[in-house]
């Protein structure tokens, strides 16, 4: 057996055991690393490496196309050595590189796992963690993208409860998610217009994508009732 085939078949048995729900799991439980290190960056920047090891080692386990898997390392590699840098020097500019490098890997993670939910006509288990762990691909991507315009632009976010101090990563974090399921709690507000352009960007995508995964599910549903059918028959 050639080194292709052997990794080929340790990437079906990893399909087995639900590569998504475990991407989706290890992402809840940056949440609560987070919340446990709120303030330290060093300690975000490691969770933020780990993180990004997670997503690499999933979308390896889902993709079967080799040209996305390099374009994911092109990104990650300079992320993750960026991602450390920070712990250790914690400057705003390595913050902002890094970043920026981690939001463009999310989306394009998020990306390849809506190709990889399409690619099938039937429901399988791990197309629906799939569905879970896009959404907070999505988040997370567009968390880093308001730290972006927060270091680079001072004052762009500006938080209600506590006017003249940034937004942790935790609090873009909580805007991020409040955009995209449409929620606007409110309390943590885009001032400037380029943060304001994002927000929108956000809501618009996030409306588009429970519409689509709704419409898919529905429809992947349909077909696998008709597959059991014509297997009674």
């Amino acid at each position: 057996m050639t080194a292709q085939q052997q990794f080929a078949s340790i990437r079906k048995r990893l399909l087995d055991f639900h590569p998504s729900a475990f991407l989706l799991a290890a992402q809840l439980l940056q949440l609560i690393l987070y919340a446990a290190f709120e303030g330290m960056i060093s300690q975000r920047s490691l969770i933020n490496a780990a993180g990004l090891v997670v997503l690499l080692m999933v979308l390896w386990v889902v993709t079967s196309s080799a040209r996305v898997q390099w374009v994911a390392w092109l990104i990650a590699a300079p992320a993750l050595g960026l991602s450390l840098l920070s712990a250790i020097f914690a400057t705003p500019a390595l913050q902002a590189w890094s970043s920026l490098l981690e939001a463009i890997l999310y989306f394009f993670t998020a990306g390849s796992l809506i190709v990889y939910m399409m690619g099938d006509n039937y429901v399988t288990t791990d197309e629906l963690f799939a569905v879970g762990a896009t959404f907070t691909l999505l988040a997370w991507g567009f968390a880093h993208a308001y730290l972006v315009c927060q270091i680079w632009a001072p004052g762009s976010i500006l938080i209600s409860t506590a006017p003249g101090r940034e937004a942790t990563f935790l609090e873009l974090l909580f805007l991020s998610f409040t955009n995209l399921s449409a929620t606007g709690l409110g309390d943590i507000i885009t001032v400037s217009a380029h943060t304001r352009v994002l927000a929108m960007l956000e809501q618009f995508l996030g409306v588009g994508y429970v519409a689509m995964v709704v419409s898919r599910l529905i429809g992947l549903v349909n077909n696998t009732r008709k597959r059991h059918k014509s297997e009674e028959r």
